[in-house]
């Protein structure tokens, strides 16, 4: 039966308990010390000691097995002559396991030296055959030229592992690359197709805004050479020039048009927001699309009900949110035909529906309705006119109210529906909301502080508060509105930020430290209001943030709400 486990001492193999660690010399090497006699091992291992052969003994075939099991070695010293099995039989078990098979084995004997022996033992794989006792120095000499063996193709079994692992790192990262080239290729072809879209956009755009703006000034042209003929009787005069006043005035909403575009989608604009109802938003689009209307002879029905709808709105910017879709609807149905207009309540918002039985909008267009320069119809848009820039106004002006708009259409030819979502306000007591009606309660008097360097701007402000009933003070640079800060102590300060020596942000934030001054309020009054302006001018200690001009009912608000 084979003994459980072996061990070194002094630097040699023995006996210990399994599992216990054992520390190895770096790049030491193992050797198998194969004999049943304890002397001939220690003698073994006194020849073969060096600091970089760690010698393992066993002094049976079974110990020598449970060894090979156990470990790798770079060689076996293997005694012929011992009980049980020999070493001619023990070789031949090792050179039949695949993973002892490679092992060099050098057998030692003092009984065998006749030449079938000799033969006997390289015929079991054995690479030398030594007679005991064993010259020193030759033991030594065949002993490291075959760990040397060993530790060349261990190097290179490393050596070619590392090459491997290499090969298939590189291999992975080529086979990431070639995904990325793919996927680049892909996107380079999507962005080329884009690209090719957009530029065929920009010429159509351009070319139909060379088409519009040619059209009003031909007439305007052919007026003014009539009017210098010297025989133009007053109704002519009348005519050409209500004929030139059109045309300018279509001249104007083109401009605008492209000007609003350009600041919608550049953030530019700011919403002027208020307590809108949705009536009296329909009633003013319907001034502006109703000549257009009234031209056509369409029937134009309106649906509201009966209680009133408010959203907190801009309502210039809703009434154009409107009167584009009207006038579009207006335009692209054929003469007599039909336009609805619906709102309603559901589910905490207003929809407004605006539909009509115009020239429909193709399948393909749709999904791409609202881009800019996205025109349904050429031939329906050239004849009646339009940059395609409308819907896209539309669409930015309803989410900058945090609404939304979709169209639908059953194609062309079977008309077109827009649907406007907006939030649903909770109405007001709108006593309060118009300053110059004569129900305006008399607001408490406050002490405020105007700060601009514009000595007009700040005289022209303070005068209007002091009518309101308030005292104020004025102060037109940094270092003075600290002074009169200190002393005053202003319940509200109106401060404008771009100022020379002490910007506004500077002095608010100093303000903000002065005693007595810890529940005033700080008001920017600024030419500049991004998103970005109010976020610093709020990390720099401002409440609100108006933009000039600033509007006398949004301070006289802010007034309102201040706690004394």
């Amino acid at each position: 039966m084979l003994e459980s486990s072996y061990s070194e001492r002094n630097g040699k193999a023995n006996l210990i308990p399994s599992g216990t660690a054992v520390l190895k010399v770096p790049d030491s090497v193992n050797i198998l010390l194969v004999d049943d006699d304890p002397k001939n091992l220690m003698v073994l291992e006194t020849v073969l000691s060096d600091p970089t052969y760690r010698l393992v003994r066993a002094e049976s075939a079974n110990q020598a097995l449970l060894a090979l099991v156990r470990e790798e070695f770079a060689l076996i010293i293997l005694d012929i002559q011992m009980p049980g099995m020999t070493g001619f039989e023990l070789a031949q078990m090792i050179k039949q396991r695949k993973k002892t098979a490679a092992v060099p084995i050098i057998f030692l004997t003092a009984y065998y030296s006749e030449a079938e022996h000799i033969l006997e033992g390289y015929g079991t794989g054995a690479v030398d055959y030594l007679h005991k006792p064993v010259n020193p120095a030759i033991l030594r000499s065949k002993v490291s030229v075959f760990v040397e063996l060993h530790r060349h193709q261990r190097d290179m079994e490393q050596s070619n592992a590392a090459l491997m692992a290499e090969v298939a790192e590189r291999r992975r990262i080529e086979d990431q690359l070639l995904q990325l080239n793919n996927e680049l290729e892909k996107r380079v072809e999507q962005r080329t197709a884009d690209l090719t879209i957009a530029h065929r956009r920009k010429d159509e755009f351009l070319a139909t805004l060379a088409h519009e703006l040619r059209n009003p000034l031909a007439p305007i042209r052919n007026a003014l050479e009539i009017l210098k003929l010297s025989r133009v009787d007053v109704e002519t005069t009348r005519q050409m020039a209500e004929i030139m006043g059109r045309q300018v005035d279509h001249l104007v909403r083109l401009v605008d048009d492209l000007l609003d575009v350009s600041r919608v989608m550049g953030g530019k604009i700011e919403l002027r927001r208020e307590q809108v109802e949705l009536s009296s938003v329909i009633s003013s689009a319907v001034e502006t699309a109703q000549p257009l209307i009234d031209e056509q002879r369409h029937v134009l029905d309106i649906s509201l009900p009966s209680e009133p709808l408010f959203v907190d709105a801009d309502p210039v910017r809703l009434t154009q949110v409107v009167a584009n879709l009207l006038v579009n609807a207006a335009k692209y149905t054929e003469r007599a035909g039909h336009i609805w207009v619906v709102g309603e309540r559901r589910d905490g918002e207003i929809v407004l529906r605006i539909r009509d039985t115009g020239i429909g909008i193709a399948s393909d267009i749709l999904p791409r309705i609202f881009e800019l320069f996205v025109q349904a119809d050429q031939s329906a848009t050239r004849s009646q006119g339009g940059l395609g820039i409308g819907l896209t106004l539309v669409k930015n002006l309803v989410e900058m109210h945090h609404g939304s708009v979709t169209a639908t259409s059953e194609g062309l030819g079977r008309g077109s529906e827009f649907v406007i979502r907006l939030p649903i306000a909770m109405r007001r007591d709108t006593s309060l909301s118009k300053i110059d009606q004569p129900s305006w309660p008399k607001l408490p008097s406050h002490r405020l502080l105007v700060v601009d360097d514009n000595k007009a701007a700040a005289i022209t402000l303070a005068m209007l508060l002091r009518l309101k009933g308030h005292d104020v003070r004025v102060a037109h640079d940094g270092p003075a509105a600290l002074e009169v800060a200190a002393e005053y102590r202003p319940e509200m300060v109106f401060l404008d930020i771009g100022m020379p020596r002490m910007d506004g942000y500077e002095v608010a934030r100093c303000m903000r430290t002065i005693p007595g001054l810890e529940k005033t309020e700080f008001v920017a009054v600024t030419g500049w209001g991004q998103l970005e302006d109010r976020r610093r001018s709020a990390e720099a200690g401002f409440n609100h943030h108006l933009v000039k001009p600033a509007d006398l009912k949004d301070v006289e608000i802010l007034l309102a709400e201040l706690k004394r």
